[in-house]
């Protein structure tokens, strides 16, 4: 069976219910520990902590663990042949979410399941470079990491096979828990937005953790099933292996210092009233799911330029701009919210990030995003 007839396109909005179903569920436990998680906005996409009052020497924070994974994208990586950038994505969706709250990441714990370990020159390799590729993003975060899983599963995990060099097959699964701890009185929980905030974007080169099923589909139709090897003119001199395998930009380090993190000491540097990470379901979703508390709007007046990868796949997928917008991030990574946008703007810069003002937070409901799509069916689309 081909790779296109096994995999099935990603229904996003059922994996919101699904999704929804566990938050349900989760509510049920907190009545094993009263007092313990605290909901200041009793939704699914509200805000949820431990609370420090209840860990006695903690007064003042909030705690709480952030777990994701990388999903399909390490199917990329034994494309290529190079592991030594997939750390980044991993620790870029762990970290970059606590990042949403105005808290900071401090400790993560990773979970590693692979295929088979072979004793031989490629998995030693395989492994070295996801070693090297956790310090190193590990460094961009500014977390530790202070435990890890490593299993074997057979074939309960599977991917790609150079059948050229099946000696050299490495298949893995990646997820990670995080530790965080925010100040209440730094915590973002949506509700210190207000109308005629500027959004300021940050510049995301790459897809992210996001929409590879549909990368993966798209370009083994139009490019044959070793499309990683391919080269395109109009998409410059990298193969579309490595355009698919550009690392996430790890963001939540600027967030801390724009707000002053943790360290009720360190002054902040700019205002900062939200926070949305642009990853699966795209601006509409993570951008609605940041204004869900006041019920304001947004409008994107000055949009980023989405990366030419990911235009490339809506192209071959026929999908409409408005179904483009709601799976990937379509230019800015990470989206904040603030009044004072030339401040925030200057903070990233300094950590080598490209940042714009796109757009406003409005009092219409709402987000409207001017079109940079690849269609460009409408100027505008609405969501």
């Amino acid at each position: 069976m081909s790779e296109q007839a096994s995999i099935q396109d990603v229904n996003i909005e059922l994996g919101d219910h699904l999704s929804d179903m566990l938050y349900k569920a989760s509510k049920v436990t907190q009545r094993n520990r009263p007092g313990l998680v605290s909901a200041e906005v009793d939704s699914f996409s509200g805000f949820r902590a431990i609370d420090g009052d209840y860990l006695g020497d903690m007064t003042g924070h909030w705690l709480q663990i952030g777990l994701d994974g990388v999903g399909t994208k390490v199917e990329i990586a034994e494309r290529v042949g190079d592991h030594s950038s997939i750390a980044y994505d991993l620790f870029a969706m762990v970290c970059d979410d606590a990042a949403v709250r105005g808290a900071e990441p401090l400790a993560i714990g990773t979970i590693l399941d692979v295929r088979q370990l072979n004793d031989n020159e490629a998995t030693h390799r395989s492994m070295a470079q996801l070693a090297l590729g956790y310090m190193g993003a590990a460094k961009d975060a500014g977390v530790v990491v202070t435990n890890g899983e490593l299993a074997e599963l057979g074939g309960r995990v599977d991917g790609y096979v150079d059948v050229k060099d099946v000696e050299s097959r490495f298949n893995y699964n990646w997820g990670g828990v995080v530790l965080w701890d925010a100040l209440k009185s730094r915590a973002l929980d949506g509700t210190e937005i207000q109308p005629d905030d500027a959004l300021v974007g940050f510049v995301e080169k790459g897809l992210r953790s996001n929409g590879y099923t549909d990368l993966r589909i798209g370009l083994e139709t139009e490019y044959g099933p070793r499309w990683h090897e391919k080269h395109v003119a109009k998409l410059g001199k990298l193969s579309l292996g490595e355009l698919a395998l550009q690392p996430s930009t790890i963001y939540c380090c600027v967030i801390n210092e724009l707000i002053g993190g943790r360290d009720p000491e360190k002054e902040p540097r700019a205002e900062v009233h939200g926070v949305a990470h642009i990853t699966g379901g795209g601006q509409p979703s993570k951008l609605g799911r940041m204004l869900e508390p006041s019920g304001y709007g947004a409008t994107i007046d000055n949009p980023l330029e989405p990366p030419e990868i990911m235009l490339e796949v809506q192209r071959i997928r026929g999908f409409s701009d408005g179904t483009a917008y709601g799976k990937w991030h379509m230019g800015p990574g990470m989206v904040v919210a603030t009044p004072e946008p030339s401040k925030v703007i200057a903070v990233a810069e300094e950590h080598g990030i490209d940042a714009q003002e796109m757009g406003l937070v409005t009092k219409r409901p709402g987000i409207h995003i001017e079109n940079k799509g690849a269609i460009r069916e409408n100027s505008w689309l609405e969501f």
